[in-house]
């Protein structure tokens, strides 16, 4: 018998690398900080009696309090400061020189080194503290470092070549982002469940739709419900973040007159696409399920806007409390998010903190996998996603937090 040898082919795609594995998770872990950050406050106060006043009562701790005090004046921080001064009196106890306003290379591990005395396992001699402890405490470093340096960037970590300065924030230092990915992959080992953003199911979206639409709702109320509603439906049919969105412009937008089966989107460039090819979806009528469809939706936004607002520039507009929209006045990122917390609050939901502005992502892919029955690669098309991005994909298709409340009916025979 003779043997072939395969040759791989040239349109076959090369695997992606280790290195290029772990820069997806590192961006992950980036995306899942900044989900969270809406919420951090309630993380932060969650885990204050983790940091206890009464043990910051020697020379390191009452240099430490001054220096917080006079670097962060927002009272309403509270819980930050008390996680800051820890870290600063943590590292002045191993070491009466360390300098608590330096930033440069040895910042990251400065910070990974506190975390690590907060969430080590107790058997090596660490406080043995949730993973959670961790997101809270590198949130309220993000805090510091930001007022330390106000005018730095928010978004990176890197060496300045020219000056030989560390610029942007630490806390988003890919040492540090290693480390918490390391972390969360060691709790999760112990049974500890991960603090990543909930999905958003089809039931969410459908009792979304209720609650912005609601016909008891003012005019006022009902007109910032359908923008609003129409953004969130958005967001989880064509699997955006928040952030992306709200960037959705009228010229996005392809409605052929006349034509009510379908609607043509497209985009010049996705976050993790940066080669500036285009990007686009078809979302088609859903006549099964008019809650959820995009058509549908379109007429309502039509409808609101009506003829006085141009067909240009930001889609998502402010209301404003009379019920006027304000086209010099786009939608923000923030905004909505709050939004959504207020109306899952309204909604009634306990778990509110636990979604945040990747909880649209999380839910349109599972939805597609599990309600539509999508292949794999048909949803990595869709979210625009390449092999390596692909890590990401995976970690939407399930988290912790989405639906282990339900396992025990997984085997139920029908």
């Amino acid at each position: 018998m003779s043997t072939q040898k395969f040759h791989p082919t040239s349109q076959e795609k090369p695997v992606p690398t280790d290195e290029q594995v772990a820069d997806e998770l590192c961006l992950l872990d980036l995306e899942d900080a900044d989900s969270l950050l809406l919420h951090v406050q309630d993380l932060v106060t969650q885990h204050l009696d983790e940091f206890p006043e009464d043990q910051l009562d020697d020379e390191a701790a009452r240099y430490a309090a001054k220096m917080t005090k006079a670097s962060i004046t927002d009272g309403t921080r509270d819980g930050h400061l008390r996680i800051i001064k820890h870290y600063i009196t943590f590292h002045l106890r191993r070491n009466k020189k360390w300098d608590a306003t330096r930033v440069d290379d040895k910042t990251p591990h400065d910070i990974a080194a506190f975390i690590t005395q907060k969430c080590g396992p107790a058997e090596e001699g660490f406080e043995g503290r949730k993973y959670s402890t961790a997101v809270s405490t590198r949130a309220a470093l993000t805090m510091w470092y930001k007022n330390l340096r106000p005018n730095e960037s928010l978004t990176e970590w890197r060496l300045d070549s020219v000056t030989n300065t560390w610029r942007g924030l630490p806390t988003r230092s890919r040492q540090v982002s290693q480390f918490m990915v390391g972390l969360e992959k060691t709790k999760a080992k112990s049974g500890e469940v991960s603090s990543s953003a909930r999905a958003l199911a089809l039931e969410d979206i459908h009792r979304l739709y209720k609650h912005c639409l609601d016909s008891n709702l003012t005019v006022a109320q009902r007109r910032a419900g359908i923008i609003r509603y129409v953004a969130y439906l958005l967001a989880w049919l064509m699997l955006l973040r928040i952030d992306e969105v709200i960037k959705l412009r009228f010229e996005n937008f392809d409605k052929i007159p006349g034509e009510r089966r379908y609607i043509d989107i497209s985009l010049n460039t996705r976050k993790q696409n940066q080669t500036g090819l285009l990007h686009s979806w078809r979302l088609h009528a859903n006549d099964g399920d008019s809650s959820i469809c995009p058509v549908r939706a379109f007429i309502l936004l039509a409808s609101l806007y009506g003829p006085e607002i141009k067909k240009t520039g930001p889609l998502f507009l402010h209301v404003t409390a009379q019920g006027a929209v304000m086209q010099s006045q786009p939608l923000t990122a923030s905004a909505l998010s709050r939004s959504l917390s207020r109306d899952l609050q309204g909604l009634g939901y306990s778990s509110w903190a636990l979604y945040g502005t990747h909880s649209f992502r999380r839910g349109g892919c599972q939805y597609r996998i599990k309600v539509k029955h999508w292949s794999a690669d048909m949803v990595a098309a869709w979210g625009g996603w390449s092999q390596v991005e692909a890590v990401t994909m995976f970690r939407y298709f399930y988290s912790p937090n989405d639906n282990h409340e339900f396992m025990h009916d997984y085997d139920r025979n029908k």
